[in-house]
């Protein structure tokens, strides 16, 4: 069973051993004495109290992104791990704001990104030399995964200058595949709400860069709505949406897909009650819903491991299943080509 994921942060995904040959390349000690204690630092307990504590484990990963060639390497290490995973499309998310602490400019860690997409995406690199990481997989594991990147604009004070950059960077970057493909807004959705940021969301409309947004994840439907109302074409975790019926309907009536995560919004406490998690109502009333991972190394999770939470916790079926992945697809900030290629590869 092959897998797509549409909603993966980079920073959320570094795992302990990216962690660590990204530590060696720049001379960086790294905390603790041994995996397990270094796994600590990078990931989540799994009673996480609340969002302020799923948020301590960003730090570490952050640090290890402050130069191009680390940067790069991350994203190439990260589609590496998910290729091995079965993933045969997804999108990186990050915010080039956050990589500039050493002297980067973000349009540096957009091309450094870039650069690690491509060395990812190549058709034959299934094996780079003296790297036994990144060795090919047999069967369905195996062979070229196609990616996406998706510049994040940041929630919060003081940093407009710098979401407008990425804005008008995204502008300069953006492509129909191989690429910088969108837009997303991330950060302190309760404390910075979605309707705060409808000017640089109806300055991306106007420029032709598409969007999704953050959105029903720590602040209600309400903030759905501002996000729809700006245009967003897919709505990031969208989870909180069904406590206004209306807002649930435009979503139908529009075909605006959700990017759902379940591990996630358990940690986080977006959802309190997993037992009333809407994944599998919102599909069955035509929801177009797809199944991401967020920040897979911080919630120990990897794709094949949310749907079995689902199947286990929901009693997903393979039909249901299917139609996610098919949501996913059509979803995709990608060419219809891509797409098509995409069904033949899931057997859709």
């Amino acid at each position: 069973m092959g897998y797509v994921d549409l909603h993966l942060h980079l920073d959320g995904a570094i795992t302990v051993d990216i962690a660590k040959k990204l530590a060696k390349m720049q001379g960086i000690t790294l905390p603790g004495a041994n995996d397990d204690e270094l796994r600590k630092k990078l990931q989540v307990s799994p009673d996480c109290a609340d969002l302020n504590e799923f948020l301590e484990c960003f730090s570490l990963p952050c640090s290890l992104l402050q130069t191009k060639e680390a940067l790069s390497e991350a994203v190439r290490l990260v589609l590496e791990d998910c290729k091995k995973q079965g993933v045969v499309y997804a999108e990186i998310r990050y915010a080039p704001q956050l990589h500039t602490e050493q002297g980067m400019s973000q349009e540096d860690a957009i091309r450094a990104a870039i650069e690690g997409l491509k060395l990812a995406t190549a058709k034959g690199n299934d094996h780079n030399p003296g790297d036994e990481s990144s060795e090919a997989e047999d069967g369905e594991h195996a062979g070229m995964i196609r990616a996406n990147l998706i510049l994040c604009l940041m929630r919060g004070e003081g940093n407009e200058a710098a979401n407008e950059e990425t804005l008008s960077l995204a502008k300069k970057y953006l492509v129909e595949d191989n690429g910088v493909v969108a837009i997303d807004i991330a950060g302190a959705e309760g404390l910075f709400p979605t309707k705060n940021y409808r000017d640089i969301f109806t300055k991306a409309r106007e420029m032709g860069v598409p969007f999704t947004i953050h959105a029903g994840e720590a602040d209600g439907a309400e903030s759905v709505r501002d996000a729809l109302d700006f245009g967003a074409v897919r709505i990031g975790h969208g989870v909180r949406s069904n406590e206004d019926v209306s807002v649930i309907q435009d979503i139908i009536r529009k075909n605006i897909p959700l990017e759902m995560c379940p591990t996630s919004n358990r940690q986080t406490h977006a959802v309190e009650d997993m037992s009333k998690y809407p994944i599998i109502d919102y599909l069955n009333k035509g929801v177009c819903v797809t199944v991401n991972t967020d920040d897979p190394a911080i919630e120990g999770t990897t794709i094949e491991k949310e749907f079995e939470y689902l199947r286990e916790t929901f009693g997903l079926t393979d039909e249901q299943q299917k139609k996610l992945l098919e949501n996913s697809v059509e979803a995709a900030f990608t060419t219809d080509q891509v797409k098509d290629e995409l069904r033949v590869k899931l057997g859709l």
